[in-house]
């Protein structure tokens, strides 16, 4: 039997249908929402006939405005947890960010902190496609293992690699991935995605992220791969608002990594041809099935080839090629 978690993240009344739309693209199935404005205009309502009304019903007049949730006390669930920090230091990071309210996020019956690690006990060496073992630093290997061998501590970026997005971009990868490859990870995380394709044989890769700890991590886990700083690089920002972060990005890239959410890759989608040389491929993930060909059909669009689609468990992944 499952376990969950109670998660509870504070707001204001008129950020709450975005902030649920939000976790939503992040894969939460169901909220419980709390309105301090919406009861309130029930208390005013003059035209209500109300004799009596419940204390603890009352209460609600002094409550916060927050989304409640549940995740499963598992490997996904500590992945997904992740998941939804980072979406939260996004939208604190965002010039509107005063509309979403404080974000302050607490977990019912357990220290956030404790269960933000909690991956830790989740995380044991595992192998993804053909060519891959994942396993955190304090983990040893089984002895028979003939594959290549990526080191990942995540900390609080997302990119354990068992999450079922991540996998699907690892696995697609082994599709198109070549020698001497030029790699871009947008949304880079922990940045699993892009080493892992270093390890697999590319020349150099960049990795970029609107988060500065995930920036950080990407950069220690490359290193504790063995892969040298003048090959790896990872830039801070938002390359749909930032021109100058684009020009440094520059162009030229044989594979994109964009593992995020629905609504960011469409946002972004006129701009991955811009990176990739022509005849590049894309691979996006982070996407709820519900949301898939909405994604799709945008990218095609903007001049993208559809190759393949992997589902797994409520998520989409594609591998797409440049037309131009």
């Amino acid at each position: 039997m499952t376990d969950w978690i109670e998660v509870k993240i504070i707001t204001e009344t008129p950020a709450l249908e975005i902030l649920c739309a939000l976790l939503t693209d992040s894969g939460v199935k169901g909220f419980v929402t709390q309105d301090r404005e919406s009861f309130q205009e029930f208390l005013d309502d003059k035209e209500g006939k109300w004799d009596y009304i419940d204390e603890d019903l009352m209460q609600l007049s002094e409550c916060d405005t927050s989304v409640t949730f549940y995740l499963p006390d598992d490997a996904q669930g500590a992945e997904q947890f992740s998941s939804v920090k980072n979406l939260l230091e996004q939208l604190k990071s965002r010039e509107d960010a005063a509309f979403f309210g404080s974000l302050e996020l607490s977990c019912n019956n357990v220290k956030e902190d404790d269960w933000a690690n909690n991956w830790k006990q989740y995380f044991k060496p595992f192998p993804v496609g053909e060519k891959l073992y994942i396993k955190p630093s304090w983990e040893t290997l089984p002895e028979q293992n003939d594959r290549t061998v990526l080191e990942i501590d995540p900390a609080s970026s997302f990119g354990t690699g068992q999450h079922h997005t991540t996998r699907l971009c690892l696995e697609l990868s082994e599709l198109v991935l070549k020698p001497h490859d030029k790699i871009l990870d947008l949304g880079c995380g922990s940045g699993i995605l892009s080493i892992g394709a270093m390890l697999l044989g590319a020349d150099s890769a960049v990795a970029v992220d609107v988060i500065d700890n995930c920036v950080r991590t990407a950069l220690e886990n490359a290193g504790k791969n063995h892969i040298a700083p003048e090959v790896y690089h990872a830039y801070c920002g938002d390359i749909c608002s930032d021109l100058s972060l684009r020009e440094t990005i520059g162009t030229g890239y044989d594979l994109i990594y964009a593992n995020i959410v629905a609504d960011i890759l469409i946002a972004m989608s006129g701009l991955f041809g811009s990176f990739l040389k022509p005849g590049g491929n894309l691979i996006v993930s982070g996407i709820i099935i519900e949301r898939a060909d909405e994604v799709l059909n945008e990218l095609e669009v903007k001049g993208f080839e559809k190759v393949t689609v992997r589902e797994k468990e409520g998520w989409a992944a594609a591998l797409l090629r440049w037309k131009k």
